[in-house]
């Protein structure tokens, strides 16, 4: 097995890597939570069939893009 030299130091994530983690992170969590309040709400309204998928599409697209936005700035400002 090669040993690696006793020099060679290991480097973190750049900062360009962690805000596209943060991004990528915040997208999935509003992902979620825009399927659920997103949900709820559209059937609450009585929305049913494919107007209740488109509805609920752009409701998870827009939390998703939104919190992930957040989460991408937060990431950076720690950086």
């Amino acid at each position: 097995m090669p040993v690696v030299g006793g020099g060679a130091y290991q480097q973190g994530p750049t900062c360009w890597d962690r805000i596209k983690m943060g991004f990528t992170m915040g997208f999935c969590v509003g992902l979620a939570s825009g399927a659920i309040f997103g949900g709820f709400t559209a059937l609450r309204s009585g929305m049913r069939g494919r107007e209740l998928v488109n509805n609920m599409g752009k409701i998870m697209i827009q939390s998703g893009g939104t919190f992930g936005t957040f989460m991408a700035i937060g990431s950076g400002i720690r950086c």
